[in-house]
């Protein structure tokens, strides 16, 4: 193939398309760059012709590129065989968005205005699919309305939902409401299954505009009601890796059951060092340890982390599944791990009394909790306890002489550690790192796996010292990768963009409370709000608010730094065993120690970090979907019965409410709220009785009464079980124009909760 190109459209990847193809043609770029420059669409030939591609042999790789290039919706070609973008097309390339109403949006891949597709457009195409529309006009809400022109990927291949049996054939209803579509299911494609069974099926016939889809069942789960089916549902509904791959396990079992001598070999040894874990009561795994003394002006903090990388190489079986699974899974009573247990449960975790690899980071910090010089090294560990966060506030804030008895050799070191965690929360509130205070629940189960209870999770200062621990590590490592210019994953989070900051400032006035910062608001700005909030009854739901109305932290070689957190440089160190990003971290600092160079490109780490973001909010919707519907089966025996709760939405047609002992919500409709007419006003975020003028308002607190639960959909409704006390008080008649009421500000008291992991 002749090199030279048209001299006006040089192929800006003519280099990088020379070093990995032995025939190069020209690159996506060059054809996206012609097709731009030209004022309409072109053919074969004249797009050949244009970029200097002649043979048989290119030409041939050259129609290659460009159906690749059609399936992924870069360019399309037409019913005269005449190839143009689709923007120029008046074409719009995104993923389909479905509504469990039936209706759906195609989400541009590009930005803009979603397109609204109408029950119609969607019998094509299910939730999740790739899709060009054009745009066909604007329906009788002001939307852009689309119509689908091409599906460039369908991403449901099997789905999981109920099964039910009729004369001729089967269907199955999706566990996914945004798929409004059931699936057909020939008769003899059952696999066995029962009316009600939960299943999961196969789609073997994409819908079309005349048909619907078509599967055959490939997996019996078993009865709706069955324990633990709202876990196996939601692996599979989510598309979890579950299943180990053979080859997997055969390199997981390769390796010794304990660490053998030659392993350690070269590698600094922290054995005689007293090293603790300090975890949870029911912890299996045992990723970080931790010790620290004085030293100096401060302290000398050592955080060992297991050395995962020693036994997870690039490119092995093992890698490529962890890699998939991106992190593990926490269900109640159950977890999908990142790694084999050989390894998460074996030779990566850090158990008591047995010496383990690990990757150390030293760490000197000063009395202020600055942060000062940090040095990171191989080494071999043995640590010397397996605490649990209660043991440690046991012996460390209640001062319990039988615990501290027991673990009298650890106590010197321990209260070592107590004292640099106080300097560096203490640092911690002066950066203006913000803390929401959200309460967790733990949901214990009976014999039979059915919930008990719901209990709320107590966090105490050996909670907190671990975090300030774990962040210290994370920080430091941060701060290696950026100044040996290392290619990682760091973890980065933007503050809130425009439009979200605008809704929260509205929020806020509306309850009389004023975010500082004007349109660039820092931590800070956030942390002096929440102070301010303090124990008010509706300090929950504001913390909530304030949350969403952040961008959500990812995985991105670009270093941003983080803004909740006020750091500048922070990646994930601490938990390789369990977060693929933080594996990808510990080979970026072993390179930087033996003087190679990352081995790692740009591209690549931004595919891994956006994979790895995917994975974690892939995990995060899978659990609370599980403890959503648990809590619903949880209050099945409770209708009829009254709780205390805070509204939290409220809408045209009612008003959202959260119970303040299990933390589930539900609906009053607004047809429960009394005998009156009830008028939605958007401003104050209130339902506003015509007649009696009572106020519902987001924020108010309600005593109301469970009425229904809908399981399929983890739903409640309620209804309200008696007058408000001190909420929702009759609201003044208001003159037109009159300002509207103004609300006095909440007590001052600093909450402050953070996360481990």
């Amino acid at each position: 193939m002749s090199t030279q190109k048209d001299k006006s459209l040089p192929d800006p990847a003519a280099e990088r398309e020379a070093q990995k193809y032995e025939f190069p043609v020209p690159s996506r770029e060059a054809v996206l760059a012609l097709l731009a420059k030209r004022a309409a669409p072109l053919s074969f030939r004249e797009m050949a012709d244009a970029l200097a591609v002649s043979g048989a042999r290119d030409e041939d790789a050259f129609g290659r590129r460009l159906r690749a290039m059609e399936r992924d919706g870069q360019i399309l070609r037409n019913r005269r065989d005449l190839y143009g973008l689709p923007r120029k097309m008046d074409l719009v390339r995104g993923r389909v968005s479905g509504h469990p109403d039936g209706f759906g949006f195609l989400i541009p891949e590009e930005g803009g205005e979603d397109l609204f597709l109408s029950p119609g457009e969607m019998r094509q195409v299910l939730h999740g699919d790739r899709a060009l529309a054009r745009v066909r006009g604007v329906d009788a809400r002001g939307r852009k309305e689309g119509a689908i022109i091409e599906i460039l990927e369908r991403a449901q291949r099997t789905m999981v939902g109920r099964f039910t049996a009729a004369e001729r054939m089967g269907f199955v209803v999706p566990h996914d409401r945004r798929v409004c579509q059931d699936i057909l299911v020939p008769r003899g494609d059952d696999g066995g299954a029962r009316d009600g069974q939960i299943v999961m099926v196969e789609i073997l016939e994409q819908p079309s505009r005349r048909t619907g889809p078509v599967g055959r069942v490939i997996e019996l789960l078993g009865e709706h009601m069955a324990p633990g089916m709202e876990i196996e549902v939601a692996i599979r509904a989510h598309q979890i890796p579950h299943v180990w791959p053979e080859e997997a396990l055969r390199e997981a079992r390769r390796f010794d059951a304990e660490v053998p001598e030659e392993a350690a070999r070269g590698r600094e040894d922290l054995r005689a060092l007293p090293l603790v874990t300090i975890d949870g009561e029911d912890a299996r795994d045992f990723d970080d340890a931790v010790h620290a003394a004085p030293h100096a002006d401060g302290w000398r903090l050592i955080v060992a982390i297991a050395d995962v990388g020693h036994y997870v190489a690039p490119g092995s079986a093992l890698d490529a599944e962890a890699y998939a699974r991106g992190n593990s899974v926490y269900f109640p009573q159950r977890v999908i791990p990142m790694l084999p247990e050989e390894l998460s449960n074996g030779l990566c975790s850090l158990n008591p009394h047995v010496d383990r690899l690990c990757m150390a980071c030293e760490i000197h910090i000063g009395r202020d909790g600055e942060i000062g010089r940090h040095r990171f090294f191989e080494a071999v560990m043995r640590s010397q306890a397996r605490l649990t966060y209660n043991q440690v506030a046991a012996m460390l804030v209640h001062k319990d002489a039988g615990v501290r008895l027991a673990h009298a050799a650890l106590i010197k070191p321990l209260e070592a550690l107590y004292g640099l965690y106080q300097a560096l929360h203490a640092a911690r509130k002066r950066r203006g790192a913000v803390d929401f205070e959200l309460p967790e629940t733990r949901i214990i189960f009976d014999e039979q796996r059915k919930i008990k209870r719901v209990v709320a999770l107590e966090r105490n200062d050996a909670h907190r010292l671990i975090e300030e621990c774990m962040l210290a590590a994370n920080v430091s490592a941060a701060e290696l990768l950026k100044k040996r210019k290392m290619i990682a994953p760091y973890r980065v989070h933007e503050g809130p963009p425009p439009e979200k900051l605008k809704d929260l400032r509205e929020f806020l006035g509306e309850l009389g409370l004023q975010l500082g910062g004007g349109n660039t608001p820092e931590a800070q700005h956030y942390a002096k709000l929440l102070a301010a909030i303090g124990r008010r009854p509706d300090a929950r739901l504001i913390h909530s608010v304030l949350l969403r109305s952040l961008s959500q932290a990812l995985y991105s070689p670009d270093n941003i730094g983080h803004f909740a957190l006020g750091f500048p440089h922070y990646t994930h160190f601490t938990s390789p065993i369990r977060r693929y990003p933080d594996l990808l971290v510990h080979r970026a600092i072993r390179n930087a120690l033996r003087g190679r160079p990352g081995d790692v490109s740009l591209e690549l780490a931004k595919q891994q970090g956006e994979h790895c973001s995917m994975t974690e909010r892939r995990a995060d919707e899978a659990t609370r979907e599980v403890v959503r519907w648990l809590k619903a089966e949880f209050m099945m025996d409770r209708i009829g019965e009254e709780f205390d709760g805070i509204i939290t939405g409220v809408t045209n047609f009612g008003i959202f409410v959260e119970l303040s002992e299990v933390f589930v919500d539900g609906l009053v409709h607004v047809t429960a709220l009394g005998n009156d007419y009830y008028h939605f006003d958007p401003v104050r975020h209130r339902l506003l009785g015509e007649r009696t003028r009572r106020s519902y308002r987001l924020g108010d607190a309600v005593r109301v009464r469970v009425v229904r639960v809908d399981l399929d959909e983890a739903k409640l409704d309620f209804e309200l079980a008696a007058a408000p006390a001190g909420g929702n008080k009759r609201a003044p008649r208001e003159r037109k124009g009159a300002p509207a009421e103004k609300r006095g500000r909440g007590p001052g008291r600093r909450g402050g909760r953070g996360r481990k992991r």
